[in-house]
C-alpha cells in the first residue's frame, strides 16, 4: 500500500542532521531540494546503509507551502495551474498551508495508482467521467520516494521519470485526457545485488550516489550509538538535534530563494561541456544536469556565481551512472580521472582574463569541443583505442577444433601451463583456474534469444509469451473487470444488450450491471529463470571450449539483463556439482562469480543435472510463476554415477528425464570437439525432451537466432 504523509504526522523521524557519514548522499538530496530541475537522486547501496532513513528525514526539512482549498492537485493560490482538473481556480483563491508531503511508491503499484484512472463504476452507473488522481498528483510540490526502484516495472519507471523531467503528468487513457502539474523531488533507492536498471533509465536520474557501510570502527560505533538512543527516546533524540535541523532548513530555504539568481558564466559552461565530452557521455542531459547541480551547489554555499569547484562536485555526482553503457561496465567514477579532465579543461580554457581563450595556434588541431588529443589520453596513452592485442586475446581457433579431440592448446592460443591440457582423468583435486569471463571482448552478436514454449504468467519481462496486465488484448474473459484498463468494452456491451428490455430501458444509453462486465485478457512477455549447467570436468577444460562456453554464458547474462531475467549457474566436476551462482538479476554479481571457474577431474553429469533440479525446485517455491529454462553445456561424457555401483551414462539420462517430467524446458549445447566425436549429447537431449545445438551454432556470429527459431517452430 502506498503512503502519503506530512513530515509532522506520525511518530518522530530520525533527524537528517543525525545521519552519520554519507556526505555525498546528503549533499545530493539537498541539491535536488534546492533545484528540483536537477532531476532526482538514485541511491545505490548495500542493504542496511540508511538509504531510506536519509530520504525520509529530508522531507522534514522542506518548507511548507500554500495550497488552494479542496484542490486535489495541490495548486498554489498565488499561481494556480490553469489546466488543473479541479480548476480553473480564480486568482487569489482561498488557500491554506500544507507541509511538504513524502509520497512512497511501492514496488507492486499499478499504472492506475501512479497516474490516476477513470472511476469505472461511476462511469458505467452514472454516465460521467470521474477522474481519480494518482500518486503523481499527491507528490506535487513534495517528495516522491521509490524504494527498490530497480524492481519496479520499466514502464512505470518511464512514467515517473517523464513526469519528473517535464514537471507535468499527462494521462491519456480510458477515454480520459488529463494534464496536471507534478513537480516533485524524485528519489529512488536500490540494492544492486537485486538487479540493475537499464542504462536508458539510469540516465534519466539526475544524480547518483553509491552508499556503503563504513569500515571505520569509530564511525560504526557512532551509528549504533545514535540509533539506539533514538529507539530508546525518539522525542528526546529529535529535540537534541532540533537546532541543527532548524539551521539546515533555514539554509535550504535561503538557497532555494537564491538559486535562480546564481550566474553560470560561459567559461563554466564550456568547462562542463569539455568534461562531458572527455567522458564520452551520450546526449546532452549530463551537461544540463551538471549545470543545474552546480548552480544549486553555489546557492547552497551562498555564492552568486558558479565556480570550478561547483562544477567538480556536480560532475562527481552526475557522471558515474552515465558512463555505464553495458551491464558489464563497472559503475563509478575515478576521482583522479575527473581531476585530470578538469585540469585539461582548464588548460584548454586558458587564463580566466584571456580575452579570447579559444584561440588555437594550430587550426587543424582539436578545439574546446573536441578536447581529446588524437595521440595521447589523460594518462599518456591513447584514450580512444585499446591495445592491438585486446581483440586477439579472445580469438577463437578455427571451427575444426584441435585434432587431438580433447581441445588441447593450439598454436594460435596463448601459452598455458605445461601439462594443463584438461585431460585429467582423476578426481582433479581443486582443479586448475581458467579465466573465462572477459566480457568486454564478447561481441553482441553472440547473444541468442531463448524462449520457453507455451504461455506463462510470470514476472513482467521481455522474453517468453505470458498473460500480463499490460500488452495486446487477445480475447475477452467472463471474469469481471476491476480496473478501467481491464474492461473489454465490446464484449461488455454484447453481454448487456440482450437484457435492456427486461431492465426497463426507455431512452438512450445502456443499462449495465456488474455481471455484464468482461475482462480483457492481455498477452505480453515475461522474464524467465535461465539456469546454466556447465560441464567443467577434464574433458571440457580445453581453453578453446571453456572460452567459448564463457562467451555463451556471459552473452546470455547481458541478454538477461535487458530482458529482466534471473540467471543462475551450476557447474560440475570431479565428484560433485556446486551452485556457482545462485539465481540472480544482478549482472555485476554474476560477472564476479564467473570471472574464474575451477576445471578438471572426472565428469559427474548426473550430479550436475540433479543439482539443477534441486535449485529449480527451491526457486519454484520462492516464485512459482517464473518459468525456468535450463541450458546444459556438455560434451555428453559421464564418468561418475549418481549412486554407488550405478551406470554414469544411464544415470545422467534418467536425471535428464526427471527435468522433463518436471516440465522444465532444456537446451543441450553439444561442446564436443575434434575429429572423433562420440555423439553422446544427442541422446541426453532426447531424454530431456529438449533441443540440441552445437557450441558453434550457439556462438558463431554468422548463424541466425537458432534457438528462437526452433522455439517458434515448436510453439507453432
Amino acid at each position: 500500500m502506498s503512503t502519503s504523509t506530512a513530515p509532522a504526522a506520525g511518530p518522530p523521524r530520525f533527524p537528517f542532521s543525525a545521519v552519520v557519514g554519507h556526505d555525498d548522499l546528503r549533499l545530493a538530496l539537498l541539491l535536488n531540494a534546492v533545484h528540483p530541475g536537477v532531476g532526482g537522486v538514485l541511491v545505490r547501496g548495500e542493504k542496511g546503509t540508511a538509504k531510506s532513513t536519509a530520504v525520509r528525514a529530508l522531507a522534514a526539512l522542506l518548507p511548507s507551502h500554500a495550497v488552494v482549498e479542496a484542490c486535489r492537485f495541490g495548486c498554489d493560490p498565488a499561481a494556480p495551474d490553469p489546466s488543473c482538473p479541479d480548476g480553473p481556480h480564480p486568482a487569489g483563491a482561498a488557500g491554506g498551508p500544507r507541509p511538504a508531503r513524502l509520497v512512497e511508491l511501492p514496488v507492486g503499484a499499478t499504472e492506475d495508482r501512479l497516474v490516476g484512472s477513470l472511476d469505472l463504476e461511476k462511469a458505467l452507473s452514472e454516465g460521467r467521467r470521474a477522474y481519480q488522481p494518482g500518486l503523481l498528483a499527491d507528490a506535487h510540490r513534495g517528495v516522491l520516494y521509490v524504494d527498490e526502484v530497480n524492481l519496479l516495472h520499466d514502464h512505470l519507471v518511464d512514467l515517473l521519470l517523464d513526469a519528473a523531467a517535464m514537471g507535468r503528468a499527462h494521462v491519456e487513457r480510458d477515454g480520459v485526457s488529463v494534464s496536471h502539474a507534478a513537480r516533485f523531488l524524485l528519489v529512488g533507492t536500490m540494492n544492486p545485488e537485486e538487479g540493475e536498471l537499464r542504462p536508458q533509465l539510469l540516465d534519466r536520474f539526475g544524480l547518483t550516489v553509491e552508499v556503503r557501510a563504513s569500515r571505520d570502527v569509530d564511525t560504526r560505533v557512532e551509528v549504533t550509538r545514535r540509533r539506539m538512543a533514538f529507539e530508546d527516546d525518539p522525542a528526546g533524540f529529535v529535540a537534541r538535534f532540533a537546532p541543527d535541523e532548524t539551521a539546515t532548513a533555514a539554509r535550504l530555504r535561503a538557497a532555494q530563494a537564491h538559486v535562480s539568481a546564481v550566474a553560470v558564466s560561459d567559461r563554466e559552461l564550456r568547462r562542463i561541456a569539455f568534461v562531458c565530452a572527455r567522458f564520452d557521455v551520450d546526449g546532452m542531459r549530463a551537461d544540463l544536469v551538471i549545470t543545474r547541480a552546480a548552480a544549486a551547489h553555489a546557492a547552497w554555499e551562498g555564492r552568486d556565481a558558479v565556480t570550478a569547484d561547483d562544477v567538480r562536485v556536480a560532475a562527481r555526482l552526475a557522471l558515474p551512472h552515465r558512463r555505464r553503457r553495458d551491464p558489464f561496465d563497472e559503475p563509478g567514477l575515478d576521482p583522479a580521472e575527473l581531476d585530470r579532465a578538469l585540469a585539461d579543461a582548464e588548460d584548454h580554457l586558458g587564463p580566466e582574463d584571456d580575452p579570447d581563450p579559444d584561440d588555437d595556434p594550430d587550426p587543424g588541431g582539436p578545439g574546446p569541443d573536441d578536447p581529446a588529443e588524437p595521440q595521447d589520453g589523460p594518462d599518456g596513452s591513447d584514450a580512444g583505442e585499446e591495445p592491438d592485442d585486446a581483440d586477439r586475446t579472445g580469438d577463437t581457433p578455427p571451427a575444426g577444433g584441435d585434432p587431438r579431440g580433447d581441445g588441447g592448446t593450439g598454436a594460435g592460443e596463448r601459452a598455458e601451463a605445461p601439462g594443463s591440457d584438461g585431460t585429467d582423468g582423476g578426481d582433479g583435486g581443486d582443479g586448475r583456474a581458467v579465466v573465462v569471463g572477459d566480457a568486454a571482448r564478447l561481441h553482441r552478436a553472440t547473444v541468442r534469444k531463448f524462449t520457453v514454449p507455451g504461455l506463462g504468467a510470470g514476472a513482467p519481462g521481455r522474453r517468453s509469451r505470458a498473460r500480463t496486465d499490460a500488452g495486446r488484448v487477445v480475447r475477452p474473459s467472463g471474469a469481471g473487470a476491476t480496473r478501467a484498463a481491464d474492461l473489454h468494452l465490446p464484449a461488455t456491451v454484447l453481454a448487456a444488450a440482450p437484457h435492456q428490455a427486461g431492465r426497463g430501458r426507455r431512452g438512450p444509453g445502456l443499462l449495465v450491471h456488474r455481471d455484464d462486465l468482461r475482462r480483457a485478457e492481455r498477452e505480453g512477455r515475461e522474464g524467465n529463470l535461465a539456469l546454466f549447467v556447465v560441464d567443467a570436468s577434464g574433458s571440457m577444460a580445453a581453453r578453446r571450449r571453456m572460452t567459448a562456453v564463457s562467451g555463451a554464458v556471459l552473452g546470455l547474462l547481458r541478454d538477461a539483463y535487458q530482458r529482466r531475467d534471473k540467471v543462475g549457474l551450476v557447474t560440475f566436476r570431479a565428484r560433485e556439482a556446486e551452485l556457482a551462482l545462485p539465481p540472480t538479476s544482478s549482472v555485476p554479481t554474476a560477472q564476479q562469480r564467473l570471472s574464474r571457474l575451477r576445471t578438471g577431474g572426472r565428469t559427474p553429469l548426473a550430479g550436475g543435472l540433479l543439482k539443477a533440479r534441486a535449485v529449480l525446485d527451491a526457486e519454484r517455491r520462492r516464485d512459482p510463476r517464473r518459468r525456468p529454462l535450463v541450458v546444459l553445456l556438455t560434451d555428453g561424457r559421464a564418468t561418475v554415477a549418481a549412486r554407488d555401483g550405478g551406470d554414469p551414462v544411464a544415470d545422467s539420462r534418467r536425471a535428464a528425464g526427471l527435468l522433463a517430467a518436471d516440465g522444465v524446458h532444456t537446451v543441450v549445447v553439444d561442446c564436443e570437439a575434434g575429429h572423433v566425436r562420440l555423439g553422446l549429447a544427442a541422446p541426453l537431449a532426447a531424454a530431456a525432451g529438449g533441443e540440441l545445438v552445437t557450441l558453434d551454432e550457439l556462438t558463431a556470429d554468422s548463424v541466425g537466432d537458432l534457438v528462437r527459431e526452433t522455439r517458434s517452430a515448436r510453439a507453432a
